[in-house]
């Protein structure tokens, strides 16, 4: 069949540029500055106190239904990283007869407060710095309005400055950096910040591009904007040289010595006439049961005039796609941005592929099956989960995953510390071990936290549960990883005749084991105990040296299963209420599947489950506070009744 050109088909032919010709932005009532193709965001969310920097607050930017940019505030550096100092917000306005966004910000550990202005101008907004008292003297050559550009959309295209040179913005990150140690006296930072800055060279990058104007996207007409500076130069940073999240940022420094309007800028975004978001439609990329409901839910841009009817399409042995069911759309209901709509098909029952078709758009293919959630488990159990077991190594084909990771595992976390991610340890450790001292046996079992590669025991637990709790309903037999536990390998797409089910709760379990022999109960977590290694993103089996640290050997030297290195990860073992009955659930649990498999590990499970159980109602665990200092420790899970009977 012939597909329609839609309307976001018609509109990529705009070539421009106009730079916001006509435009005019009005405040919404959700408080921030809009028109068709174009939004701007004041602060609509903050600065996290725990994670920080996390790209997603501060003036942003909206250009043809993607976000473009972010984090439009004053930084203190060029490209800020998300460890280092950030802005708080006291208080922000939407001013809708003015068509003005304003914010009240400060950094109060440098007695250092201004105002944020976004207001609306002919043809785009224009964005101000206001100080009612100058900068602070040991902030001059520091603080600049920063607004920080998304290099999946600029990376590779073309960018003009001052209207004549030009430019394209690099695909891998390839700028000089300097080292810039901080002056004295500054304000003191958590430790952990510092030494990752010590580590770390204090480096800074230099710009690769600075001007009075800048025009980025210019060979890309759906995110082409320019920014001209009516006070100091601009000045264009690639900020993935100081880390792989790092985004394109744009930035002018703060002059000393003046108040009121210190730095002004006029964005001017070229936006295509009468755009609309093509609609998304939303369906179940798994499929469908025939006898199941099939309600697919369309996302739809508040301009766009929406069709009120979508239809199925089947595809055939040929290739043709075969209108089977037309129905209705309901009526569009409005929620935050954007209008949602809901297009019912469950008279579709018949088995085959199939695909919605709504406004000139098709989606992806999805099956109607009687069997359709059969094979939507076992990615999961066998590759995710596989991937992610920690101590052992992992090999796909050709592929290894990773090696043997964190054999030195763990060094006791000292006390009254606020580390980073928001984990801590108040004045009493609750373990038999010395702060910095090796805590022998933990090296075994667990998985890695998504996306990091510390040991969460309250994700163990979760993981444990959800595991026994299949494996006890359905019978899991599934076998594609075979698991040498002596050699601590694993191999995946090679059956070892053990349901993988049962393997991977034995992996959990020997981690939760293994906390409860060395000091006593489960604790929170295993983490890495500097940012160096936490932001590792490469073989967890090179985060280390697998060495156990000696205080008595040269930072270099080896001795046998011991180095001078101090990268061995930090358990941080406080005990709470909390822990406790969470271990009982989750080797209650267990016990209940690993029972024909594993006797022996199914009776120390159960055996362990029912002591803790005991002891912790003849003697209840106290709770008690963290240290002082910012941060937050991470809230108690495991609440609610278990799932499981001992």
């Amino acid at each position: 069949m012939v597909r329609r050109l839609s309307a976001f088909s018609l509109a990529l032919l705009w070539v421009g540029p106009l730079f916001g010709a006509g435009l005019t932005l009005q405040v919404t009532e959700s408080g921030y500055l809009d028109t068709q193709g174009f939004s701007v965001i004041l602060y609509h969310s903050t600065f996290n106190r725990t994670f920080f920097d996390q790209k997603n607050t501060a003036m942003e930017m909206i250009l043809h239904g993607r976000r473009i940019a972010t984090n439009g505030d004053v930084r203190l550096l060029p490209t800020p990283e998300q460890w280092d100092p950030i802005p708080q917000l006291k208080s922000r306005n939407a001013d809708r007869q003015n068509r003005r966004l304003t914010a009240d910000v400060s950094y109060p550990e440098y007695d250092f407060f201004y105002r944020l202005e976004v207001a609306a101008e002919p043809d785009g907004v224009r964005v101000a710095v206001v100080l009612d008292k100058p900068l602070p003297e040991r902030l001059a050559g520091r603080a600049g309005f920063n607004l920080e550009f998304l290099p999946a959309i600029y990376a590779g295209k073309a960018y003009m400055v001052d209207g004549s040179a030009t430019g394209i913005f690099p695909v891998s990150p390839r700028d000089p950096t300097v080292s810039v140690p901080p002056p004295p006296g500054e304000p003191p930072r958590l430790p952990y910040q510092e030494q990752w800055d010590r580590d770390r060279g204090y480096r800074q990058p230099l710009p690769f591009a600075t001007g009075k104007s800048i025009t980025l996207g210019v060979d890309e007409p759906r995110y082409r904007v320019k920014v001209i500076s009516e006070t100091g130069p601009l000045s264009l940073y690639d900020g993935r040289v100081m880390a792989q999240n790092g985004w394109f940022v744009l930035r002018t420094l703060i002059p000393s010595a003046k108040t009121g309007e210190v730095v002004v800028w006029h964005i001017r975004p070229d936006v295509i006439p009468n755009w609309v978001r093509p609609p998304m439609v939303a369906y179940s990329q798994v499929g469908y049961h025939p006898d199941t409901s099939k309600v697919a839910v369309i996302e739809l841009d508040p301009n766009y005039k929406a069709p009120s009817t979508a239809r199925v399409v089947r595809l055939t042995e040929s290739g043709e796609y075969k209108p089977v069911y037309e129905g209705p759309v309901s009526a569009p209901q409005r929620w935050l941005r954007y209008t949602y709509a809901k297009f019912d098909f469950s008279r579709v029952k018949e088995p085959g592929m199939y695909a919605i078709e709504y406004a000139g758009e098709r989606t992806g293919l999805f099956r109607i099956a009687r069997d359709v959630y059969s094979n939507t488990w076992q990615l999961t159990l066998s590759g995710y989960l596989a991937t992610a077991m920690d101590h052992v190594s992992v090999r796909e084909g050709y592929r290894l995953w990773h090696g043997v990771s964190h054999l030195d595992d763990a060094r006791q976390a000292p006390p009254n510390v606020r580390h980073f991610d928001g984990w801590s340890v108040g004045p009493e450790l609750d373990s038999p071990y010395k702060p910095g001292e090796h805590i022998p046996g933990l090296n075994v079992g667990g998985w890695y936290d998504a996306g990091d590669f510390d040991i969460q025991t309250r994700s163990q637990f979760s993981v444990i549960q959800d595991l026994a709790l299949a494996h006890r309903e359905f019978k899991l037999d599934y076998d594609q990883l075979a698991v040498d536990w002596d050699a601590r390998s694993v191999e995946m797409h090679r059956p070892d005749g053990v349901p993988d089910v049962l393997q991977q709760v034995k992996h959990g379990v020997l981690q939760v084991l293994a906390q409860i022999k060395a000091v006593g109960h489960t604790f929170p977590a295993i983490n890495e105990a500097t940012l160096r290694h936490y932001t590792h993103l490469g073989d967890g089996a090179s985060k280390t040296d697998n060495r156990i640290y000696s205080e008595k050997l040269g930072p270099n030297e080896v001795k046998g299963d011991y180095s001078g290195r101090p990268d061995d990860r930090w358990a941080f073992t406080t005990k709470s209420a909390a822990m406790q009955y969470g271990s009982v659930a989750t080797l209650a649990a267990a016990a209940t599947v690993l029972k024909g498999y594993d006797d022996a590990l199914a009776k120390e499970c159960l055996d362990t489950a029912i002591r803790i159980w005991n002891e912790e109602h003849a003697h209840p665990t106290r709770s008690r506070g963290g240290p002082p200092g910012p941060g937050q420790a991470r809230p108690p899970a495991m609440s609610g009744t278990p799932r499981f009977n001992c």
